[in-house]
């Protein structure tokens, strides 16, 4: 059994509204949970497990859906409670350099698994034994789960917890994401 440490949980207003953060750190990686002001009182939540993704989340990338997919989900959670798990993974755990180069080989004309495969790595490297950390810490039984991702749906039924309902997370398509989530569609089964 690995050793996680947590943090006691803070407050933190928000753009978006008030939420609570609690961090629990696996190993070198520190994530992140935010609860809605109400999500104590709540017996079937809406979760979203937000994959890291500095490039969209912080910087605006327009590679990618992740900043729009975050935003979405903060608004909505302010809206009608529950988490957001904000996963510490960058690059479907490839780590921020290897993205960076995965970046490279995609404007070379590589879609984003060829260019995670060519480096050497899987196409989707996430490990997510920190959620069910979590899950089990908050005592999520029965859950309303935001995502596009099959797999992240598996892993929450693997788990034992209850997804009472699935809720996409359908953000615009530009010009400079459409193959990215033509791929996700199309390779990884991303419900979109």
């Amino acid at each position: 059994m690995q050793h996680i440490e947590k943090s006691k949980t803070a407050n933190l207003p928000t753009k978006y509204g008030k939420f609570s953060i609690k961090v629990y750190k696996q190993d070198t990686q520190e994530h992140l949970v935010l609860m809605s002001e109400n999500f104590e009182k709540l017996k079937n939540p809406y979760v979203r497990i937000h994959s890291e993704c500095l490039t969209g989340d912080t910087f605006g990338s327009l590679k990618c859906d992740c900043q729009n997919q975050l935003s979405l989900a903060l608004k909505f959670m302010a809206k009608e409670g529950g988490l957001i798990i904000y996963h510490r993974q960058e690059g479907r755990n490839i780590g921020l350099l290897n993205k960076v180069n995965a970046y490279v080989l995609q404007d070379n004309g590589r879609d984003t698994i060829e260019a995670n495969l060519e480096l050497g790595f899987g196409e989707d490297d996430r490990d997510y034994s920190i959620v069910k950390e979590i899950f089990d810490d908050l005592k999520l039984k029965n859950i309303k789960l935001i995502t596009n991702n099959p797999q992240k749906i598996d892993f929450v039924k693997d788990l034992g917890v209850n997804i009472t309902k699935r809720i996409s997370a359908i953000t615009a398509v530009g010009e400079h994401n459409k193959d990215y989530l033509n791929t996700k569609k199309n390779q990884m089964g991303h419900l979109l």
